[in-house]
């Protein structure tokens, strides 16, 4: 089993597993979004789609056994393990400098959008597109059938969820930096860090 690989709050980080292989993902201090995104390692073009597993699926947040899919279709990570109460997003787009700016924010803010680019510029890869990433922890409950609100995440300290790759890919974390809405921890939070771990 990997050691316990460190995401720093407001950065990324990125592992390549094995199609078989899994990767756990720890809320390590609790109360934190982590963007997921997966790449196909031999086809970058070929990624974790969050429009595909919606229609694959037919829901807003996987269950343990359901399978996230790609742009084409085909599994690429499947939850196996999960030990939160299952609250996950599959609806919103990573923060960029222009939505920290439609907030407001009128200097840099730390953004998912630019970890997961700082991800493969440190991997000396192309970053192909942004694909919309699965949240994981994040708690956007949709109300009265059409609005969508905050709430703060669920998922305790130390808990986690496992996902097994069905095809060798690259999985990307961030742990979501945003503190200008109520995304991270009771009230809104300051953003931490969390862990993962590779296993075989």
């Amino acid at each position: 089993m990997g050691e316990l690989t460190s995401i720093p709050a407001r950065r990324g980080k990125g592992a390549f597993v094995d199609r078989g292989g899994s990767i756990r993902l720890v809320n390590t201090f609790g109360y934190q979004v982590v963007d997921v995104w997966a790449f196909n390692r031999h086809d970058l073009h070929e990624f974790m789609s969050m429009e595909h597993c919606r229609a694959s699926l037919m829901s807003l947040a996987p269950r343990v056994g359901e399978s996230l899919v790609t742009n084409k279709r085909r599994p690429i990570l499947t939850l196996v393990e999960d030990l939160t109460e299952g609250v996950h997003d599959m609806l919103f787009a990573a923060c960029d400098r222009y939505r920290y700016e439609s907030l407001g924010c009128k200097e840099y803010h730390d953004n998912c959008t630019d970890n997961l680019a700082s991800v493969f510029k440190e991997l000396k890869l192309d970053l192909p597109e942004v694909p919309c990433p699965f949240n994981a922890f994040q708690n956007s409950v949709p109300a009265d059938g059409s609005k969508i609100t905050f709430k703060p995440p669920v998922a305790a300290p130390g808990q986690h969820i496992t996902l097994r790759a069905e095809m060798d890919a690259l999985v990307v974390f961030s742990c979501c930096p945003q503190d200008l809405v109520p995304v991270n921890g009771p009230g809104g939070g300051e953003p931490r860090g969390a862990h993962f771990q590779v296993m075989p």
